[in-house]
């Protein structure tokens, strides 16, 4: 029988280790790796080449949805299942629209997860019932959300860029994290603050936490 092989990507060492021992009581499953942030959960699904990675949204330097849409763009035979405590239709929404192909929220019986893993390893979507309700409920406000829109026409790099700049990264921090130049990272900052016509930081720190970019408070 072959395995199922998972990467865990949690900044919460006590539910990966949950996790962990969960799914490694079933014999068709195997942890192949575990990571903290987003950026590590992209690097490693890259090295270790897994089936699925089970993925939370709101975790440091790389959110949950950016790092799934470089893992499915990059490596389209991966798969990515969210968990997390956020029901709310912008996750919801950002990871769908990322490639994830489940969404469960952490409070789900062991039972259901182990489900939505086979499920989506045999190439099929699964949802939660909530998040399910939660999509039917919202679909026509979503659509017509501009906002969202708005957010959508951010570049990837740029979501990294807004992201890190909210959670209270220098410039040249941000650069040497990123691999590019100062000069560089201030072009996206420009970018970033007049595609969403936002001209200061604590506004654009209030807009990633909005938009589901990160959980860190202003």
């Amino acid at each position: 029988m072959n395995r199922i092989k998972i990467l865990l990507a949690d900044d919460h060492k006590i539910m990966r280790d949950g996790l962990r021992s969960l799914l490694e009581k079933q014999n068709d499953m195997e942890v192949v790796a575990e990571a903290d942030n987003g950026r590590k959960a992209v690097q490693l699904a890259q090295e270790k080449k897994p089936d699925l990675v089970i993925m939370d949204i709101t975790m440091p330097e790389l959110n949950g949805i950016e790092a799934t849409r470089q893992i499915v763009s990059t490596l389209p035979g991966v798969k990515v299942i969210a968990l997390s405590m956020h029901s709310d239709k912008r996750f919801v929404a950002g990871m769908l629209q990322a490639g994830a192909s489940g969404f469960l929220l952490k409070d789900c019986a062991s039972q259901e997860l182990t489900n939505a893993i086979r499920t989506v390893a045999r190439d099929k979507h699964y949802l939660s019932p909530e998040i399910a309700g939660v999509l039917i409920e919202d679909y026509v406000s979503l659509a017509s959300a501009t906002e969202s829109v708005t957010s959508a026409s951010l570049t990837s790099r740029e979501r990294e860029v807004l992201q890190l700049i909210a959670e209270g990264w220098p410039t040249k921090d941000i650069a040497s994290h990123l691999f590019v130049s100062i000069k560089t990272v201030e072009t996206h900052r420009r970018q970033i603050m007049k595609k969403l016509d936002i001209h200061n930081v604590a506004d654009l720190t209030k807009y990633a936490i909005r938009e589901g970019l990160t959980s860190v408070e202003p």
